[in-house]
């Protein structure tokens, strides 16, 4: 896998400022071999930010000239902006690996290498900053109005006024007591999701407007779920969530079927003796089955495959289901039987870092929770959460709105 330098001050301060003006972008950095050739790697982050705007899928592209694409491009230096476009294409040598080439930067001296630029997807276009030589924050706040501070001004107006939006709506709605439609886990999710007009889907895509909402129970201190994504059967020893149910299900009370309800944790096995292995190498991460017994450093050997994720399939999803994502921590109360709550504060957080993901992995603070085959007839579930100690980590600029 490919990863990018960290920023140095000048990028980290021009990134916190796209994020704090709610401008979703994704990076890339540019490499000696790429500026000498007018080649880049499109990496895992830039290819699912490209899916996830409708700008353009590797995954169906032709390889070779038949299935090169141009996208128009436009590149902003502190003064100027040119049309341009960019190259999307994968090559008929290798594997087809992903690339892209934004045209016109040689001519204009516009970047150098190891430099890092911003690529926001706007529309039909992708716009490109580049983040090591411009200082965008003080280009915006001058009184001299150019291209860039132009662009960035429109563009944080509409992000924020859907934010804006949702925020007027919850605070309308729910910053009184209400009662829940149902008595189960999922009943303040789903009446806040009703009062706000949002209908029960599975759809994979964020719940208003680009925005997702995640709530929970001030009092109850449960990981937050991120999403659910099936394993890559095809990539896997066992080819179906039955499968695995029969090689390590168990049967609970009151019940004659095997089922398995359990967690997965990086490099330690549970009592069904599964655990997570991350191969960063290789491009997944894989439940795994472990020796149950610990060798003399304390670590798990681990014996075989299980089920296999594609890391930049879990990237993806990421950056999709949590461009921009509402917290709403609630307060609630049982009356007569039935429950009531209140919003006590909302934690806007906006663009996760993909490559932190596979660190928070590694290190269980993100585990899975299989749910497969249960008797209440529910279908199987793969679902990733986070410990809320560790959402920061993933999630590094938020806002936080009180309620009270």
């Amino acid at each position: 896998m490919i990863h990018m330098r960290k920023y140095n001050d000048v990028e980290a301060k021009n990134a916190r400022f796209l994020v704090n003006k709610q401008i979703d972008f994704t990076t890339i950095q540019i490499t000696v071999t790429g500026l000498k050739k007018s080649i880049l790697d499109a990496t895992a982050p830039v290819r699912a930010y490209l899916k996830d705007k409708g700008i353009h899928d590797y995954e169906t592209q032709m390889q070779g000239e038949i299935g090169k694409r141009y996208v128009r491009t436009v590149l902003f230096t502190e003064t100027q902006m040119f049309n341009v476009s960019t190259s999307l294409y994968r090559p008929i040598t290798k594997k087809g690996d992903p690339r892209l080439w934004v045209g016109g930067v040689k001519g204009l001296h516009y970047l150098h290498a190891d430099d890092i630029f911003a690529i926001i997807a706007f529309g039909d276009c992708l716009y490109v900053i580049n983040l090591t030589t411009i200082d965008i924050e003080k280009i915006c706040k001058s009184k001299i109005i150019t291209p860039l501070s132009d662009f960035v001004a429109n563009l944080s107006l509409a992000k924020m006024s859907i934010s804006e939006e949702l925020l007027s709506m919850i605070r309308d709605r729910m910053a009184d007591w209400v009662p829940a439609e149902v008595t189960a886990d999922t009943g303040v999710g789903r009446t806040i999701e009703s009062l706000l007009g949002i209908e029960m889907n599975d759809s994979i895509n964020p719940d208003y407007k680009g925005i997702e909402l995640k709530s929970h129970r001030q009092k109850a201190k449960v990981r937050n779920a991120l999403f659910t994504q099936t394993p890559n059967w095809s990539l896997s020893r066992f080819k179906s969530g039955k499968e695995i149910v029969d090689a390590y299900g168990y049967i609970p009370q009151n019940s004659t079927k095997k089922t398995l309800q359990v967690t997965l944790l990086a490099n330690k096995p549970n009592p069904q003796r599964l655990g997570l292995c991350l191969f960063p190498n290789e491009g997944i991460l894989e439940a795994s089955e472990f020796n149950m017994t610990p060798s003399e450093d304390g670590t798990y050997k681990r014996v075989s495959d299980v089920a296999v994720w594609q890391l930049i399939k879990l990237h993806e999803r990421l950056l999709s289901k949590h461009r921009e994502t509402f917290w709403i921590d609630t307060e609630s109360d049982v009356r007569n039987g039935v429950e009531y709550f209140r919003v006590k504060s909302v934690e806007h957080t906006k663009n996760p870092i993909a490559s932190q993901f596979d660190v928070l992995l590694d290190q269980g603070e993100i585990q899975v929770d299989l749910l497969l085959c249960r008797p209440s007839g529910h279908g199987d579930t793969y679902s990733f959460k986070i410990k809320p100690r560790s959402r920061n980590l993933l999630f590094p600029e938020s806002t936080i709105y009180d309620f009270a």
